[in-house]
Parts: structure tokens; sequence; C-alpha cells
């Protein structure tokens, strides 16, 4: 154990490490928070619009129209809130007018949205055109960036008020970005969205698979037991796809269709994560009952913020970073609850995701609400904390028997400090 821990610090946490803070990851990961209120604000509404209770969607039928233009309106501009909040954030992490790299962005990800007849085709702002818009934000703003550094500007006088100026100095770059993407889809004709559509293909079923999202469990819980935040780092990468199969769930729900994808948004927060990665909240529970004075105290410090999916306290102060008693646990219990949820949704016995819920929502709750409250989501949510408490109760015996022991070493150290300054 101790050489893989070696191995771990030596070789893994130092590429990963940069991996997760490569600018262009953040700049997506950060951009693509934009999306969020506009999805969840879709999400209420499709929710009130189909309450699974016969007298409710009677009295909701004549409405039906109107309660599914706010979901169409907010889903369907996914992709066009992604193109602003990529090139904003990449911009302004460059240092740049971040407004300028927003609008540069969404000139570029429209231009690539023209149909064959060369009109804008609205379909694809919608999560299909997801990874076009990551792609359109990323260029624009490297060129907003090539332009600048260089001083392949145009600048006006001093006097000019600064928001006439700055449209000056993006001519240059935005000329540059329109004869790009224009040049691409206008004369080329080369459809950017369906060729990353049958690029990414073979990532989009991996993950939607029970191996891919055993995969990626398994990676967040063994980067986070390096001490590197493994949601953050991999979902760069992977809220794309997610956000792709939530927005799919959310569109088939409202028009009566099957649901097409088990590991959409809020499966691996909220039947994964139960109180943060490596479901600690049921670790902080054994801790608050705990003989141990450190780890009791602990335990009611770290169980609010544990209870709203904020482990923290629990991974750097039990700790399980590095300790290799406590990443057997935290690494086994994701992928036993990423399993069985999988295996429940894909025979029906619980409902697939389709709403998007923060991932601070607290277990039980938060699974009724992404899967339209199907109450056997929240009666699964309690049995994984169950299962978990199961699992990590031994490991916590074996740690808390160390820890009494410790304490009851200190306690003698003192007292004899005591006795020595009386005499």
């Amino acid at each position: 154990m101790e050489k893989f821990l070696d191995w771990m610090q030596n070789v893994i946490i130092p590429p990963m490490t940069k991996f997760g803070n490569q600018r262009h990851l953040v700049a997506v990961r950060n951009g693509l928070a934009l999306t969020l209120p506009a999805i969840i604000s879709g999400s209420v509404f499709l929710i009130i619009g189909n309450i699974p209770i016969n007298a409710w969607l009677e009295f909701m039928q004549p409405y039906e129209g109107m309660i599914n233009a706010a979901v169409n309106v907010s889903f369907g501009i996914i992709s066009l809130l992604a193109a602003t909040g990529i090139g904003y954030e990449l911009s302004k992490s460059y240092d740049l007018n971040a407004i300028s790299g927003a609008g540069l962005a969404v000139m570029a990800f429209i231009i690539t949205q023209l149909s064959d007849k060369f009109v804008i085709d609205p379909t694809g702002f919608d999560s299909t055109g997801l990874f076009t818009a990551i792609i359109s934000g990323i260029v624009a703003a490297e060129i907003l960036n090539f332009c600048i550094k260089r001083n392949i500007v145009i600048k006006l006088p001093a006097g000019v008020p600064p928001a006439v100026s700055n449209s000056f100095v993006s001519l240059v770059p935005t000329m540059l970005v329109l004869i790009l993407f224009w040049t691409i889809r206008v004369p080329l004709g080369f459809n950017i969205t369906q060729f990353i559509e049958q690029l990414f293909s073979p990532l989009l079923f991996a993950l939607n698979s029970l191996l891919g999202i055993l995969l990626y469990t398994f990676l967040v819980s063994l980067l986070w037991c390096a001490g590197i935040h493994g949601d953050m780092t991999l979902e760069g990468v992977a809220d794309p796809i997610f956000l792709t199969f939530i927005a799919a769930n959310a569109s088939a729900y409202a028009n009566g269709e099957p649901l097409p994808y088990i590991t959409a948004s809020g499966f691996s927060s909220l039947f994964v994560n139960v109180g943060g990665t490596g479901a600690t909240l049921t670790l902080v529970i054994l801790m608050i009952f705990s003989k141990a004075k450190t780890y009791k105290q602990l335990g009611k410090v770290a169980f609010p913020g544990s209870l709203f999916e904020i482990n923290e306290p629990v991974i750097f102060g039990f700790p399980i970073i590095m300790n290799p008693l406590m990443m057997i646990p935290f690494t086994i219990i994701p992928l036993i609850l990423a399993t069985s949820s999988y295996l429940l949704m894909s025979i029906g016995l619980i409902a697939k995701p389709i709403m998007v819920v923060p991932w601070t929502m607290p277990p039980i709750i938060g699974p009724l609400m992404a899967t339209g409250w199907d109450w056997r989501a929240g009666v699964w949510s309690a049995i994984e904390i169950v299962i978990a408490i199961a699992i990590y109760l031994p490991f916590f015996k074996i740690a808390e028997k160390e820890m009494l022991q410790n304490e009851g070493t200190t306690s003698t150290i003192e007292e004899t400090n005591e006795l020595e300054l009386i005499d």
C-alpha cells in the first residue's frame, strides 16, 4: 500500500493536477455554469406540468402548450448560453474584455448553426450543439487573445469613450472569427455539429454504460484520495455529456417518450455521492456517535455541510486523503451505489433523472426531485445511506480504536505533566 501511495503521489497527482487546472477546461467548467439557472428553471416547469396525479394532469391539459413553451425556451438555448459563458470565462482568464469574448463566441456558434440553405437553424441551440458551442467559445477567445497580444487591433484616440474604443479593438478579431467560421460552414459546407456528434458518439455511449460510469466513478474517488478534487477535475470533460443526457431525458419526458439515458446529470451527484463523494455523510453519522472525542467533535462540525454534499471537512479532517484504511470504503461504496442505481434504473424500478437539481440538495429530497417525484427514488436513497454506513462501520471501528488509544495516551501525558507542576 505504501508503494501504491508513493506511486500516486509521484506519478498520478502531478499530471492530474495540471489537467484539472488547465485553462480551457476551467473555462468550459465555469462557462457551463451559465446554463444551470435556465435548465433548473425549465425543469421546474417540466415537473409542474407532469406531476403523476391524474386529477392534476387533467387540470393541466389545457395549459400543456404554455408549460412546454417555458421548457422549450430554457432547454432550447443550452448551447447558446454555453458558448456565451465559455467565451466570457476564457477571455477573462487572458485578462481580455470578457464581454467581447462572449460576443465573438456567440457569433461563431450561430454561424455553425446555419442550415444548408444558409439560414439560422435554432434547433441546434439546445444540447445537440453543446460540443460545437465549446469549440466556438474556445476558438473565438483564442483569436481575440492572439490579435490583442500581438497588437493586431484598431486603436482609437484616448478621448474616445471606452465602450466605443473596445468595440473597435474587437473589430479585427471579429472579422477573423467571421471569416473562419463562415468559410467552414458556407463555402466548404462543413457541419461541425454533425461531425462532432459522430466523433463523440463512442464517448457518449461509454458514459451511459455501466462500465463507463463505473470507470468515471472510480477515477473521481481515486483522485480525491490523492488530494485532488476529482469531480472538478473531470467535470470539464464529463459535464457537457451529462447535460446532453439530461436535456434529452427532459425532452422525452415532456413528450411522453421513454427516457434514453440513465447516467444523466444528477445520477452521480445524487445517487452515488450520498452526502458528498464517497458517501461521506454516512461516515459523519458514525462519527457523531463515536466514543472518540476527536471524531465526535469532527462529526458535529462536519454534519451540516455533509447534509448538503459539502464534504471537504471530512476528507481533509478525518483524513481520507492518503489514508490507506479509509481509501478502501471511500472507493468501494461509490462503485456499489453506482452499480445498484444503474441496474435499478435499467429495469425500471427507479425512474431516470429528468430534472437538474443543485448538487447541494440533501439525500432523499434530491433524488425525489431529480426523478420527477418518484417516491421509489427517495426510498432507495435512504437505503443507500444504510448500505454505506454498513460498509464504513468496520473500517471506522478500526480507526476509532486507534484514536481512542491516542486520546488515552494524550490524556495520561497531560495528567503526568499536571502532577509534575503540582510537585
